[in-house]
């Protein structure tokens, strides 16, 4: 496998990213991801290497077979992603900085030449990313560090499988590996929702029928699964309050008051579902480390799923079948945004029953 076509191809294109923001940040993006890309060894032969320590093998025999089969089964790209795996001896391959005013909901985006504008700006250092969160705070912004097992380059390179990755149970990594193939298959710019929610419904009608298939392999944790779920429908509960709030024709001292006040709300919520149905689970409380009130750790909630019931109605229509499903989320992508959003909104309306 060449390492050498990929840097160069990251190379030609730092001098179109940098007429959109500092050189110097792009510099770093080429150079985090020509070192992940240096750092692959085909999963082939580290599986054949007596030296591969044996779970590490097995798990990638694991990844090789969903692998396979998500090209058969899903239609998803049969391309060289995932067929590699990189040691990156760090906890995150990249950290994610999200910010918002401190008054609103609305992030700061990040806008690149192919893959649309983002609600955050990442780096592949956690020093880089603590750098532009401080600035961002004397700027008088809300400010979040969010770290990134996974992420994909939509096809432009060959994505490998990240050590990052490999704490998960198996049913966790392949739904990854389900949902990062998703948004290679297909990408809309400027649309987080769409795309977010199409690759998350991917990933979780992929694992079902994966998981029915492939009996040996253990089930996600439903428990900590329907955790999740509850804490993130507080979380997403609080931010529409705060939505609603940051509407109001009020002064910015009272305006601040009363953010603090729906944080404070949250917290205790969550704090009584804690103590009483989760029987003290403290695996959120993380969340609430920072006591001021921070509209910047909301944002990633509710990202991934907003109109996963559309594209599961969408999936019923196509009787189930992958490629028409994907001919419909094609024809869907093509619409201008307007459009499309009306559209999804009216799938939302008819969704399937719980």
């Amino acid at each position: 496998m060449s390492m050498r076509l990929p840097a160069i191809a990251v190379m030609l294109l730092l001098p179109l990213f940098a007429g959109c923001a500092r050189l110097g940040y792009y510099v770093h993006l080429a150079g985090g991801q020509i070192a992940l890309l240096s750092a692959r060894q085909p999963i082939e032969r580290l599986i054949d290497d007596p030296a591969t320590a044996a779970p590490l093998r097995e798990r990638l025999s694991a990844v090789r077979e969903a692998r396979a089969w998500a090209a058969q089964r899903l239609g998803l790209p049969a391309n060289g992603s995932y067929t590699a795996y990189a040691d990156l001896q760090r906890e995150y391959v990249a950290w994610n900085v999200f910010a918002t005013p401190e008054l609103s909901l609305e992030p700061l985006e990040h806008c690149f030449p192919f893959a649309g504008c983002v609600a955050y700006q990442g780096y592949y250092a956690l020093d880089k990313a603590q750098a532009r969160a401080h600035e961002l705070r004397e700027q008088g912004h809300d400010v979040y560090i969010g770290g990134v097992p996974a992420y994909s380059t939509l096809g432009w390179f060959d994505d490998p499988l990240l050590s990052t990755m490999m704490r998960w149970d198996d049913a966790t990594l392949i739904g990854t590996l389900f949902h990062e193939l998703a948004h290679q298959k297909r990408y809309v710019r400027d649309d987080s929702a769409f795309n977010e929610s199409y690759a998350s419904f991917v990933e979780q009608q992929g694992l079902r029928e994966y998981l029915a298939q492939h009996p040996q392999v253990s089930p996600p944790d439903e428990m900590a699964r329907g955790r999740r779920t509850q804490f993130v429908q507080l979380v997403l509960a609080a931010r529409q309050r705060l939505e609603d709030l940051y509407t109001l024709p009020l002064d910015a001292g009272t305006m601040r008051v009363r953010k603090a006040q729906e944080f404070a709300r949250l917290k205790t919520q969550y704090e009584r579902l804690r103590d009483t149905a989760w029987g003290g689970d403290t695996r959120y409380d993380a969340f609430f480390a920072d006591d001021a009130p921070n509209n910047a750790r909301l944002l990633p909630f509710g990202l991934y799923d907003e109109y996963v019931p559309a594209f599961a109605l969408l999936f019923e229509r196509a009787d189930r079948d992958w490629a028409r499903f994907h001919e419909a989320v094609e024809r869907l992508s093509k619409l201008n945004a307007e459009t499309r959003r009306a559209q999804m909104e009216s799938l939302l309306r008819r969704r399937l029953p719980e």
